[in-house]
């Protein structure tokens, strides 16, 4: 569902990967219902569920670490983090960066929300966060692509006048657009970008890709995985 990288370079991590004692699952905090920071200051949502259940069948002891989106992909290389579990789409510019696991959402589409019903997607003034599939596929569709840091920031621009609409994922702006009492509508063509979401892991860290390819698998065999997915993204989601 999520997201391109921007252009940055990175030095890859050259030593083998030896499990440590506490594997760090790095998340962005700010992408309901993916992840998002609860009442309480503590990561939650279908991804806080999902890597928990992970990191049991894997027999690892985890921990959730925050980091902005901009940036997430230069930080797990440097070791700040072990994973990055944070609805980032499988591309092939970030396969040349970092490696993925098998995706544990199926590729869904994006969707455009706008203020009004007759907004023009393909002239228009899009926003969308800044490193995502969506800001990609916006700046080579022949509108105008605004870009912002955060997913809360692509809605106020669309809200303000800044923008015509914003382009996200499906599961992110469907519920954003049905609360929000007809002040937001979707509009235009869904969008399908990307190979579905999986965890992200340093290239050299195949122990670590092992044991949660095998755990997703699991998953998907004993269909825990699909019950999780209609659980937070609604009868109708895409399921395995």
């Amino acid at each position: 569902m999520k997201k391109i990288i921007m252009s940055v370079a990175i030095l890859a991590m050259s030593s083998s990967f030896a499990l440590a004692d506490t594997i760090r699952m790095g998340t962005e905090g700010a992408y309901p219902p993916y992840n998002f920071i609860n009442d309480a200051g503590e990561v939650d949502g279908f991804e806080r569920e999902l890597g928990d259940e992970l990191c049991k069948r894997a027999e690892l002891t985890c921990e959730w670490v925050t980091n902005e989106w901009d940036s997430i992909i230069p930080n797990l290389v440097s070791g700040n983090y072990d994973t990055i579990i944070a609805g980032m789409s499988i591309t092939d510019e970030r396969d040349e960066v970092i490696d993925f696991t098998q995706n544990y959402t199926p590729p869904s589409p994006s969707i455009y929300v706008a203020a009004s019903a007759d907004v023009d997607v393909t002239t228009g003034i899009i926003a969308a966060q800044t490193s995502t599939i969506q800001s990609g596929h916006v700046a080579s569709s022949g509108a105008t692509l605004v870009e912002f840091a955060t997913p809360d920031e692509t809605l106020a621009a669309v809200k303000n006048g800044e923008a015509d609409a914003v382009l996200a994922d499906v599961d992110f702006l469907r519920p954003v657009a049905e609360e929000s009492n007809g002040e937001l509508v979707i509009v235009g063509e869904p969008v399908f970008l990307g190979g579905g979401v999986g965890l992200g892991v340093r290239e050299s860290d195949n122990e670590l890709r092992d044991k949660f390819d095998a755990a997703i698998q699991s998953m998907k065999d004993d269909g825990t995985l699909n019950t999780m997915i209609t659980k937070w993204f609604g009868a109708d989601a895409y399921t395995f």
